[in-house]
């Protein structure tokens, strides 16, 4: 068995420090910092997230039970909570969100050739969001109700590994489809979303920069049918149609044709109709498309249910949204070293098989690599 590191100094070894660092430089972030600098404060926050620490006071107590083996934990004195509250304030949440999206560029290319249920070569987005509910009058600054506080936490999601290629943090107060004018659109990628992000303006700017989306038509939508091709009811395939908006703002907003699907549901008897501006693919591939944007929903429970974002150690917009990030890159870390060929270390091998198998039975990790964990334990 492998003795000389600890095994969360074993699992902070897969993380590009030296890039790390120069991000650290890029926004100044241990500018007049005299302890506990942010490569010391992104490990606290690790430990707190792979520990699920409850508290600033629960993690100086859980550090300092094991002094002796701070320092081959990457900690050059001992973890104190008013330290840690004031670098949760103090230092920049940009740094550890230009480290997160670091670690997922990383991750997406290990799990490029990674299938997710649907046979295509062109990348796939799920997008969506999740809400974690706040107190107005501890967070003032993230107004969702009269009198309730939230932050939104909205991300795009690659179907393949599971992996989060675009997220953005906001008040609650923010709507859904806002965050396509963020979005820099790749030509040929799918991007799936439900009928929050139906909005034809914001749709066709995704159509003419080469992107292709699948999404829900809602009960009003006012089109007239142009073209039918024939279908195979017994796959559930009601119709396929091509279409032309009626409504006046409609057609100028989004003046090219459609596509729309009629689907039911076999299990739950529910009839669904999709859009569409990707004609090349069968009717029935679309469907499948939308049924695989629910790994984006199981992303959203497995890190609300394994991960420390739902409770937070600061309560300032600085310090929820670092610890959001410090999150992600948790979560981006794991699978990381799950699609690592051959382990670096016996005893992180180990233990994390024995993350796999307790995972497993509390839900399990989403299916990404859900299956590399269940071949291993």
């Amino acid at each position: 068995m492998y003795t000389g590191k600890t095994l969360f100094a074993q699992l902070m070894d897969f993380l590009p420090w030296t890039t790390f660092a120069r991000i650290v430089e890029r926004y100044g972030g241990d500018r007049y910092v005299k302890s506990l600098r942010c490569t010391e404060h992104f490990r606290v926050m690790a430990f707190a997230q792979l520990t699920y620490r409850e508290s600033l006071r629960d993690i100086e107590a859980c550090l300092s039970a094991q002094a002796a083996k701070l320092y081959h934990m990457g900690f050059r004195e001992p973890i104190r909570r008013s330290t840690l509250s004031d670098a949760n304030e103090a230092r920049d949440w940009r740094i550890y969100a230009d480290f997160a999206q670091v670690l997922i560029r990383q991750a997406r290319k290990l799990y490029a050739a990674e299938s997710f249920g649907v046979e295509l070569s062109e990348t796939v987005y799920a997008l969506d969001s999740t809400t974690i509910d706040l107190c107005l009058s501890v967070f003032p600054w993230a107004p969702f109700r009269a009198t309730k506080a939230a932050v939104k936490m909205h991300t795009l999601l690659d179907l393949r590994g599971a992996i989060p290629s675009f997220i953005h943090v906001s008040d609650g107060k923010l709507h859904d489809v806002n965050v396509l004018d963020l979005l820099i659109p790749e030509a040929g990628a799918i991007y799936i979303m439900d009928r929050g992000y139906l909005d034809f303006e914001r749709l066709h700017v995704l159509h003419q920069a080469g992107a292709f989306f699948v999404t829900r038509a809602k009960s009003n939508l006012d089109a007239r049918r142009l073209y039918s091709a024939p279908t195979d009811r017994t796959t559930g395939i009601i119709c396929d149609q091509t279409i032309a908006l009626n409504g006046h703002y409609s057609q100028q907003h989004y003046p090219d044709h459609l596509r729309r699907i009629r689907f039911k549901d076999a299990d739950s008897a529910k009839t669904l109709v999709f859009l569409s501006n990707q004609f090349a693919l069968p009717a029935i591939t679309i469907c499948a498309l939308y049924k695989a944007r629910w790994q984006v929903e199981l992303f959203f429970r497995w890190v609300k249910q394994h991960l420390r974002i739902k409770r937070f150690y600061g309560t300032s917009e600085n310090a929820v949204k670092s610890q959001i990030w410090i999150a992600v890159s948790v979560y981006v870390l794991v699978a990381i070293y799950q699609e690592a060929p051959q382990p670096r270390y016996v005893a992180l091998h180990f233990a994390t098989d024995s993350l796999g198998h307790a995972l497993r039975k509390n839900g399990g990790l989403p299916s990404g690599y859900r299956n590399r964990l269940q071949t291993q334990g």
